[in-house]
């Protein structure tokens, strides 16, 4: 665990680094933002970041994000001020831990970040066949790539492999490939010299640099660029890599982990992805059942995140009755783990009486979808080689006449309730509401739409342009914070 703190701490910053030294942190100290940001972009690293509340959270949280560095803010101030907590947690912090600094409560906070990014719960024998194998090949250097499709845990399962690794105590650098756009994402990677291009105000460690030593993980790699993928089949085989701007290689030393929810043999096949990347990627493959398929993980979890909601809503741990337990397990869970946890937090918060029933989930059971899937594959028959923009609004087509088929207008319904607006129209309204259904989450959304998510994100553009309020790619995050 490496921890970094911001500023004083109003006195108090001995105490709390040796607390987190006692603990097994790795601390380092610097006084400001600015400060804290040099490091990070200069690749110091940081698990946890723990800012003192009278610095500019908001500066801090809003400069990470915008620079895509991942790493949760905890804000600390003297005392339980509990407007001073609200003003942190509303900049971004993710916790408020009141001065002088306790023991326990260090402790606690520590441990939850360690647990929340290494622990793999499963005793469903599905997965704990495949968690086995990782625990397997952890200890060696071998590259790892993990299929599975969207929530299912491929990230956990690649932070769980790292910590069983002989390289767990140096860093886990993880990015998304699909995230970041493709003329960022090589000086992302391999990071950049000052002036290399506009905007290129001071040298920018890459995350390959970052994860010296340690492991890296290329999430959703699929998506990559062929240009890319050029440069990043040289930067394994070379173990070097070249900043953008630079004019001499950098040696790297990293235990590289993929994922992916594609099928990448497909991918080579179609001329999208190099069959020497695949290769050199593929050395061990970690396929993650769907929920689905491991049936006996499915209360496990629930009652897992049940239990996290409960205690972050400071609300009493609810009982999930019989007919919620039916509810989920006559449900298909297209979403997975992503989709039970969100499930989980709106039911925590919708239930009554101390009790989780079964109009607390509002999950759809799992006849009513393979009748909505029949449909919609009916429809969208005809125009199956169109590609993922008229995917799409084939699936407008059948949501918009299943919904309007339940309607008490009769038979034609469906086209009435259609008549008069554009497949345009139509299409942003289901893509919105999924979006929104979804929590933000532009991955799950695409999953259910059954369109690539940078199909996804250029549609959220225009519509952002149009003026048409999108759900932030933050509310899922902030949901279960």
């Amino acid at each position: 665990m490496r921890l970094l703190i911001v500023g004083s701490l109003e006195g108090h910053i001995a105490t709390a680094g040796q607390i987190a030294l006692d603990k097994g942190a790795k601390v380092a100290h610097v006084d400001d933002v600015p400060a804290a940001l040099d490091a990070l972009r200069k690749g110091q690293g940081a698990d946890l970041v723990m800012a003192d509340a009278a610095l500019d959270i908001s500066e801090l949280t809003e400069a990470l994000k915008s620079e895509r560095i991942s790493v949760q803010v905890v804000a600390c101030g003297i005392g339980n001020d509990s407007q001073r907590a609200v003003q942190a947690i509303k900049a971004g912090a993710k916790e408020y831990v009141p001065l002088p600094p306790d023991p326990e409560m260090i402790g606690a906070v520590l441990a939850a970040v360690a647990e929340e990014t290494t622990s793999f719960l499963t005793h469903d024998p599905n997965m704990v066949k495949v968690l086995r194998l990782g625990e397997r090949v952890a200890p060696a250097d071998a590259s790892i790539l993990i299929t599975g499709e969207s929530g299912t845990g491929k990230e956990v399962m690649a932070r769980h492999v790292h910590a069983k690794s002989k390289r767990a105590d140096k860093p886990f650098i993880s990015i998304n490939c699909a995230a970041i756009p493709e003329n960022l994402l090589e000086s992302e990677l391999f990071g950049h010299e000052k002036g290399a291009f506009t905007g290129a105000v001071s040298r920018r460690i890459g995350k390959f640099e970052e994860a010296h030593g340690g492991t890296l993980l290329l999430d959703e790699v699929s998506e990559m660029d062929p240009r890319l993928q050029a440069k990043l089949l040289r930067a394994i085989q070379e173990g070097e890599i070249d900043r953008v701007g630079g004019n001499k290689p950098v040696k790297v030393n990293i235990r590289l982990i993929a994922t992916t929810n594609r099928d990448l043999e497909e991918a080579v096949r179609q001329g999208e992805f190099r069959e020497d990347l695949y290769f050199r990627l593929n050395v061990v493959t970690l396929d993650l059942p769907p929920l689905r398929e491991r049936p006996q993980d499915i209360e496990l979890l629930a009652r897992h995140f049940i239990e996290k909601y409960a205690a972050a809503n400071d609300l009493p741990e609810p009982e999930l009755a019989e007919s919620a337990r039916e509810a989920m397990r006559e449900h298909d869970w297209p979403g997975n783990v992503r989709e039970l946890e969100n499930a989980m937090h709106r039911a925590v918060l919708l239930a009554q009486d101390d009790q989780i029933t079964e109009d607390c989930v509002m999950l759809k059971p799992r006849r009513e979808r393979e009748s909505t899937d029949t449909a919609s594959a009916a429809a969208e028959q005809p125009a199956s080689q169109q590609g993922d923009d008229d995917a799409g609004a084939n699936a407008v087509a059948a949501a918009g006449g299943g919904a309007a088929a339940n309607a008490d207008d009769g038979e034609d319904g469906d086209v009435r309730g259609l008549v008069g607006r554009t497949v345009a129209d139509v299409e942003r309204d289901l893509i919105l509401n999924t979006l929104e259904h979804c929590l933000g989450n532009r991955t799950h959304a695409a999953n259910i739409l059954g369109i690539s998510i940078r199909t996804l994100r250029n549609k959220l553009k225009a519509y952002s342009e149009e003026g048409v309020k999108v759900p932030s790619p933050n509310e899922a995050d902030r949901a279960s914070a």
